[in-house]
């Protein structure tokens, strides 16, 4: 019998809000059942498994960010637009750290072609045609994007900048204008 009040969506949601308490990677349906007070057997006719149930809300996080990023770069371009999609998706790594681990998660090949990661990826190199970047310079530099913001979210949300007196929030805006520095002026081809 169907739990009266449960769905896909609210289990997911709820494994959401799950994953920013206690950690994407401590999320499983037997926990979820906890929070509901029901039998883990109770969730299993709207999610197949704790995989199911992870992939859900890794879903669910991309669009999240990708709402929240294309929000913030309405109207933006160049430097400001660079700044504003780090900045949205370093306060969302803050505001959800759960989901934001979730966000990074490895989906399957099909899953992930119809996620909303491939907003993130054409957000990203909208950005970048400002720079005049031509191929294969785009993708380095999409990666390069990628690896600053996640590495500083990452490092700040472990703690990592704890130790000394200079502000998180100057530093951010110190990489993220040599970030743009670095893009404005990209090495040239590697000789081979």
């Amino acid at each position: 019998m169907v739990r009266a009040g449960l769905s896909r969506d609210r289990l997911i949601r709820a494994g959401a809000e799950l994953a920013d308490e206690v950690g994407f990677d401590r999320v499983t349906v037997s926990e979820l059942a906890r929070r509901f007070d029901v039998k883990a057997a109770s969730l299993y006719s709207h999610v197949r498994n704790s995989a199911d149930l992870t992939t859900g809300i890794t879903l669910l996080a991309l669009e999240e960010l990708a709402d929240r990023a294309a929000d913030a770069l309405v109207g933006l371009a160049g430097r400001d637009a660079l700044a504003a999609l780090a900045t949205a998706y370093r306060d969302y790594a803050r505001e959800h750290p759960g989901r934001y681990a979730a966000a990074r998660a490895r989906l399957d090949p099909g899953a992930a072609a119809g996620s909303a990661g491939v907003r993130h990826a054409r957000m990203t190199r909208a950005i970048l045609r400002d720079y005049g970047l031509a191929e294969p310079e785009e993708t380095h530099a999409v990666r390069m994007v990628g690896a600053v913001i996640h590495g500083y979210a990452e490092l700040e949300s472990a703690g990592g900048f704890e130790h000394t007196p200079v502000d998180s929030r100057e530093s951010w805006d110190w990489t993220l204008d040599a970030l743009d520095a670095a893009l404005r002026n990209p090495p040239g081809p590697r000789p081979g």
